[in-house]
């Protein structure tokens, strides 16, 4: 069985790339969601002036995947501590947000993130907002599979890779075996 859940760490292209390579992954789609315009574009979403989080819905099958591992796997590939901001990237589009589907999802964030908390994986505290889902809009199609398309970049080197690698380091059991 499937499920979804939209998640926003910062820049899309690379919580798009991190989740690629997870087991039990079925489909990403990159996106906005959480502000006022219909419709944004990119360009509007990258001013800040729409409320819009860079985000991706994830669509796992949940016999594969857990959503508590998959949270596991968000929180420990981007920095959920600093709010509305992941690196270099600031501003409300690149805030640590969980959009729920429905309350068991919200339950299950809010547990992962204590869980975090009290084992002291980061210095400060978790920020991430927990929100419902409101209205996904879909990003234009040059951002999709933009780390597969753009590997060499500059950005994508200097930003995604690490976050690869990092995965590799405390999730391998959770990569599709074919990227090994």
């Amino acid at each position: 069985m499937t499920k979804k859940i939209i998640l926003g760490g910062g820049c899309f292209w690379c919580t798009e790339a991190v989740f690629t390579a997870i087991q039990g992954v079925k489909d990403i789609k990159p996106g906005y969601m959480g502000g006022k315009r219909e419709n944004p574009t990119y360009e509007q979403v990258c001013s800040g002036a729409t409320g819009h989080a860079e985000v991706i819905q994830i669509t796992y099958d949940d016999e594969l995947l857990s959503l508590e591992d998959l949270l596991y796997v968000f929180f420990y590939t981007h920095n959920p501590t600093t709010l509305n901001r992941q690196g270099a990237d600031v501003g409300t589009q690149y805030r640590s947000v969980i959009f729920y589907e429905d309350h068991q999802q919200a339950e299950i964030a809010h547990q992962v993130i204590a869980k975090i908390n009290d084992d002291g994986v980061y210095t400060d505290n978790i920020v991430t907002e927990v929100s419902p889902a409101v209205v996904f809009y879909e990003a234009e199609d040059y951002h999709h599979q933009y780390f597969i398309r753009n590997r060499n970049q500059p950005y994508c080197m200097a930003v995604i890779e690490p976050k690869l690698v990092k995965l590799l380091q405390h999730f391998k059991d959770k990569i599709k075996p074919e990227l090994l």
